[in-house]
């Protein structure tokens, strides 16, 4: 540190507090802008939780990175009140105190920040963005990441609130405007397919469970699917041109160019298939029949049993005769199966656990049955409770067999007070049964007693 001091003439006394102080800083960042001058401020407060050794922290030595875009989406070059002309439009603005502030002059409009650019420092960003620059970052920003993070907190925001709709029995709808910034990432595709193809991935649903006080799964995957459709509609063509034009020819090659392009080429498919369109089950099944690696059969066959159609269970046929012999391949065969969304899948699952591709003894083969049906947030949580139960009876199964695989199947119970009173209660009796079988590995008892207390 010393020696980067010398050579830099910077003082590095402050930012030493990185390794001297615990936790991570959290940024509270407010804005103001000024018609009448044209200036626009930000105000950071930078604060960091106490903890037993330093309850009281001293402030942080921070670099952060900032871009404004303004209302046409492009970035703002930056001018500071004490600068004489526009720089860069990237900005590290170094925190030194409690609170700083930041006049940019020369703005003839209200611009959306973007903050904390190019992973310029590990901290929390509190800032209270609207939809509306939601939007604007989602369509424009420069920022990969920022871009990324902004299509998330949308899409989570619109889909949390389109879950309290569904729960009070009102009629979920989304704004035309997402469908619009969605547009323009896949118009954006060209350039960077593997980008795109992250951006237009929606929060998945354990995610969005995750940011509820109470987790109701079937809402949660109604709502889901009903944004992914509203989605597929409105951009049908675009999705449809963007599939056949990343289509990758020539040898298979895992090239980061070609993989990107695989990427989106799939995601396109997949939400194509979520409309259930008899226009893209033949995309689908030709995409699945050539397919000339597992990425693209993969694809194709998860969109193919996400959706009861006849071609649904010809292609999962056709898949196991053709990779039997393949144990990783009938793993993800048997995966592909156990995640499927349709009312039939406790019923598949039991099915498969006899077939012949199935072994309780193999770990692998349990992991991708049984370990990823715990994974199905919608399936899993069956009002009905027969998930948990078919749970129960595999875990009771395989505890004799393999006592800590047993035991990690049981913690699809662990988060079972985070749901409904019903959930609960149909998990809790399900936990308490496993715990009063007969001869329980102590793997088992353990995590099922600290489920229970």
């Amino acid at each position: 540190m010393q020696a980067l001091q010398d050579a830099s003439g910077i003082d590095l006394t402050q930012f030493k507090r990185w390794y001297d102080q615990a936790g991570t800083p959290r940024l509270t960042i407010r804005d103001e802008y000024d018609v009448g001058t044209r200036t626009y401020r930000l105000t950071v407060e930078q604060s960091c939780p106490a903890t037993s050794e330093q309850p009281d922290k001293q402030p942080f030595q921070i670099p952060l990175t900032v871009g404004l875009l303004a209302p046409d989406g492009s970035d703002i070059p930056l001018q500071l009140e004490d600068e004489a002309a526009p720089g860069n439009s990237s900005r590290v603005l170094s925190l030194m105190h409690g609170e700083d502030v930041f006049s940019f002059v020369n703005m003839a409009a209200r611009p959306v920040p973007s903050l904390g650019r190019d992973f310029s420092a590990p901290v929390i960003i509190d800032y209270d963005y609207s939809e509306a620059d939601l939007l604007h970052l989602l369509s424009f920003d420069s920022d990969p990441f920022n871009r990324w993070e902004a299509g998330q907190r949308l899409a989570l925001k619109l889909l949390l609130e389109g879950i309290a709709v569904h729960q009070r029995g009102g009629q979920v709808e989304f704004p035309d405007s997402l469908a619009v910034a969605f547009m323009r990432v896949l118009a954006d595709g060209a350039d960077d397919p593997a980008f795109a193809a992250e951006v237009l991935v929606l929060p998945t649903e354990m995610y969005i469970g995750e940011q509820m006080s109470v987790i109701d799964p079937a809402a949660i995957h109604y709502v889901r699917l009903a944004m992914r459709r509203f989605l597929a509609e409105h951009l049908r063509s675009s999705l449809l041109q963007t599939y056949q034009a990343m289509s990758v020819t020539g040898p298979y090659s895992p090239d980061a160019a070609s993989s990107g392009r695989r990427a989106l080429r799939n995601l396109c498919l997949a939400y194509l298939m979520d409309l259930d369109d008899a226009d893209a089950r033949p995309l689908c099944v030709v995409q699945f029949d050539l397919a000339d690696n597992m990425t693209d059969a993969l694809s194709a066959l998860t969109s193919l049993a996400n959706n009861d159609c006849v071609e649904r269970l010809p292609a999962l046929e056709r898949f196991y005769e053709r990779w039997h012999e393949e144990p990783l391949v009938v793993d993800k065969w048997l995966g592909v199966q156990a995640m499927s969304r349709l009312p039939g899948t406790v019923a598949a699952v039991q099915a498969l656990i006899k077939h012949p591709a199935y072994s309780r003894t193999n770990p692998n083969k349990v992991y991708a049955l049984i370990g990823s049906f715990g994974g199905n947030q919608f399936q899993f949580h069956a009002v009905d409770g027969s998930g948990y139960a078919l749970m129960t009876a595999e875990i009771a199964a395989l505890d004799s067999i393999n006592p800590q695989l047993a035991a990690r199947m049981a913690r699809s119970f662990e988060r079972w007070r985070r749901f409904d009173d019903g959930r609960q209660q149909l998990m809790k009796a399900e936990l308490q049964a496993i715990a009063a079988l007969p001869g329980l590995s102590g793997e088992a008892s353990e995590v099922i007693t600290k489920a229970l207390t």
